[in-house]
């Protein structure tokens, strides 16, 4: 069985809600429109039902049966700008509320937060920030979890590997970078890899030295303190994390070395340009962001996307909601 065939029979029957605030996008309606056939999930949009059922007609989707909620005549808004205010303490008046919330990503984040959804789905027109602002602010991270962060599921026939942070936080400190890698391990596991995590650093064991290799040794050490059970190590080049003929030279007492699976990138621009390379050159199929340490699940498209993308993502989406049960 494929991994793809694996997480759709996860959720298959569980009528997992997900919201499409960018509901006029063909890309999203024709994702929607068959996860709805598949009976995968139960999809909900978000806008005018106009607009919608407009640009629907135009790609020739029929949309029956699919719920969509109206920001404008929302008969509960009133109770959404009351709910939104108490949860910004202070920090939105219910002027700017009532204004905020018929932004699609906000009311749609509510929906998720007042738990009338499972889980939300934007970025194929909005920006990583315009998705995961509302997130942080609303939603907030998971008890215990100070921070969000952006993986990858890297795909190539049998080959499967998290690339993680390579989208969210720029330059994480080191007690930022083992909870990544932490949370690296758990996404892992929705997809059945047993994860063996290698923080990813220019050095290995102390064949360089300077801060940069530093934040890695200190991030490996915490990581391994708060999670003693978790295989992980660092710092590791990426050749000695992945090929065992390296790790016999550069690591011999590693545990992990040669045979990791989840790798954490010490910081941004490193890991948006890896999983890039993994992808355009080495043929990987890249699919995420998997916004990772969020209390619900919210995910974060890219603006290039396909409707390919959206569906895939859309499953991942409904299994994330499966592991917070």
């Amino acid at each position: 069985m494929s991994l793809e065939e694996s997480l759709r029979n996860k959720i298959t029957g569980k009528n997992i809600r997900i919201v499409f605030p960018e509901a006029t996008d063909p890309r999203i309606l024709g994702a929607v429109v068959r996860l709805k056939r598949e009976e995968l999930l139960e999809p909900v949009l978000v806008g005018s039902p106009e607009e919608i059922y407009a640009a629907a007609e135009e790609q020739g989707f029929n949309l029956t049966d699919i719920e969509i909620y109206d920001p404008e005549n929302y008969d509960k808004f009133d109770e959404m700008v009351e709910a939104f205010v108490e949860r910004r303490s202070g920090k939105a008046t219910e002027e700017q509320a009532r204004e905020i919330l018929k932004g699609g990503n906000y009311f749609g984040t509510m929906l998720v937060y007042l738990d009338l959804v499972d889980g939300l789905i934007s970025g194929a027109v909005h920006s990583t920030s315009d998705t995961v602002r509302p997130a942080l602010q609303i939603v907030k991270t998971r008890p215990g979890v100070t921070l969000t962060s952006g993986a990858f599921l890297m795909l190539r026939k049998n080959d499967q590997f998290i690339f993680s942070d390579c989208a969210i936080n720029p330059d994480p400190n080191a007690e930022q970078l083992a909870e990544i890698a932490i949370e690296s391990a758990r996404t892992a596991k929705m997809f059945d890899i047993d994860p063996k995590v290698a923080l990813l650093s220019f050095s290995t064991k102390g064949s360089a030295s300077g801060d940069m290799v530093s934040k890695v040794v200190d991030a490996t050490n915490i990581a391994k303190e708060q999670a003693p059970d978790l295989a992980l190590d660092g710092e590791l080049q990426f050749d000695a994390a992945f090929s065992p003929d390296v790790a016999t030279k550069k690591a011999p007492e590693s545990d992990v070395a040669g045979n990791a699976n989840v790798f954490v990138f010490p910081e941004l621009q490193s890991g948006n340009i890896g999983y890039k390379i993994a992808q355009r050159l080495g043929g990987f199929e890249a699919i995420g962001p998997i916004l990772q340490g969020l209390a619900k699940p919210i995910a974060d498209l890219s603006r290039g996307c396909i409707e390919e993308d959206v569906y895939k993502l859309s499953i991942i989406t409904a299994n994330q909601v499966l592991l917070q049960d």
